[in-house]
């Protein structure tokens, strides 16, 4: 099945955006602000224990006691959760490509083919044609619990969200006055990510981590990653996080299956690359919160005289969460969506991005190992950082959205004012209590022994 193209632009700017502002009178600004439970709301632990459906068994009680770490973890692995509630939320039916699983954590810096260093989404393991608001709900939501773990009052959460949520609006409107080829090459440079913070510390810090990032080569993480056994170069061992599973369990078999198929869907030139490299060990990890128990893993190749790595992840793409509510996905192979939307959201994406099915009848994608990646650490956030940083996160969000939807309608709904900031600002102190709820939901689930829990 092929994808079904987004719709083309069918608006000049001004009709556009005077379409947009049309759609405020059916759906207001401020009824964004609106949360309440639907009635058919399942238990949010019967809503976890659905979505580990197809997981690795015995990785679910790891899954469940990463979430327990706080309420930002619970969050962060509750996409399934979130995703049921944002579609009982007010929306204006404008579609975009929307990362699915959009929250704090998933923004960073990575290096692009040319290897220049930017910012940007960077999770796409839900991603689908759905209601822009949702990633904007969710990224706002994710900054309040966040702002709460951080022992931060929710004052300053709402006012981080409203800093966003302006960011998205602002950014949005100025996509809206840009061709569609300026809105297709704009770039976050990682000296955006230097501005967020103003704390001589944190930003010597942040700095040295584009240091490394930009000296960070294949080479030097050989020697991390891997050691020598029997005269052959293996991934070191940390079970259950990082393991070999058996020769005869078949999910060793099946992600070298899958290499040999995923080859066939990069561009001809990267085949050539590739082609100077042979696999010379695949090892299982166990990665994120959201993602553990899916099949996720890692493959050492080499090229030469075995002094010339590359590292490769290989990560098992299931159905979208937000598929139930918004429209099938238009690929069969999941993997095959999340590499579509990847390249549609990113800037610019990884030259070794590609999909492939298992003999299993699993999807993967796989996709470079640690690439000039450069996260930021959320648990040392002043409440400025919190600000700036949720500032440069609504920017790239924009960014996203602006070049796989109607920009135009979406700038006409914000407009200049400030109405729909306020509105999701107070919908994410709302949603960060019904967060908090459902976090302490798990936490007795577990006291009482109906989930076992292993932390890790």
């Amino acid at each position: 099945m092929q994808n079904q193209n987004l719709p083309p632009q069918l608006f000049s700017r001004a009709e556009g955006i005077a379409k947009g502002k049309l759609l405020r009178d059916r759906v207001p600004r401020s009824s964004h602000e609106e949360w309440k439970p639907s009635s058919d709301r399942a238990e949010p632990v019967a809503i976890l224990a659905a979505s580990n459906q197809g997981r690795l068994s015995e990785l679910v009680p790891l899954r469940y006691g990463r979430m327990l770490a706080s309420p930002f973890a619970f969050l962060r692995g509750a996409a399934s959760i979130s995703a049921f509630d944002l579609s009982k939320t007010p929306k204006t039916e404008i579609k975009v490509q929307a990362c699915g699983d959009c929250h704090l954590s998933n923004f960073g810096g990575y290096g692009t083919p040319e290897r220049n260093l930017v910012f940007d989404v960077n999770d796409f393991d839900e991603t689908l044609l759905a209601p822009w608001e949702w990633d904007v709900k969710r990224l706002a939501a994710s900054i309040v619990v966040a702002g709460r773990s951080l022992k931060f009052s929710d004052k300053i959460g709402h006012m981080a969200v409203i800093a966003a949520v302006q960011s998205y609006r602002e950014h949005m409107n100025e996509y809206a006055q840009m061709t569609a080829m300026e809105v297709w090459y704009d770039r976050i440079g990682v000296e955006s990510l230097l501005t967020f913070t103003e704390r001589a510390k944190e930003l010597k810090k942040l700095k040295s981590e584009v240091t490394k990032a930009r000296a960070l080569t294949p080479v030097m993480e050989l020697h991390k990653l891997t050691e020598i056994v029997q005269g052959q170069r293996r991934f070191i061992g940390n079970p259950p996080l990082v393991y070999h599973p058996a020769s005869e369990y078949p999910l060793a078999a099946e992600m070298l299956s899958v290499f040999h198929k995923y080859r066939q869907t990069l561009r001809e030139d990267i085949r050539i690359l590739l082609d100077h490299y042979r696999v010379v060990d695949v090892a299982m990890k166990v990665v994120g919160v959201g993602s553990v128990g899916t099949r996720c893993g890692i493959a050492l190749l080499v090229s030469g005289d075995n002094d010339d790595p590359l590292f490769l992840q290989i990560k098992e793409a299931r159905r979208s969460v937000l598929e139930a509510y918004a429209s099938k996905s238009g690929y069969d192979n999941h993997a095959q969506r999340v590499v579509a939307g990847q390249r549609l959201m990113q800037a610019s994406t990884d030259i070794f991005l590609g999909w492939a099915r298992g003999e299993d009848g699993h999807d993967f994608y796989l996709r470079q190992l640690r690439d000039m990646k450069i996260s930021v650490e959320i648990e040392s956030m002043s409440d400025t950082d919190l600000r700036g940083y949720s500032q440069l996160c609504g920017w790239a969000l924009a960014r996203s959205h602006a070049r796989s939807g109607d920009r135009f309608l979406i700038s006409g709904y914000l407009g200049q004012s400030d109405t729909f900031d306020r509105a999701i600002a107070n919908f994410a102190v709302a949603y960060a209590d019904q967060n908090d709820q459902d976090y302490q939901q798990l936490v007795d689930a577990v006291a009482t022994g109906q989930i076992k829990a292993v932390k890790g």
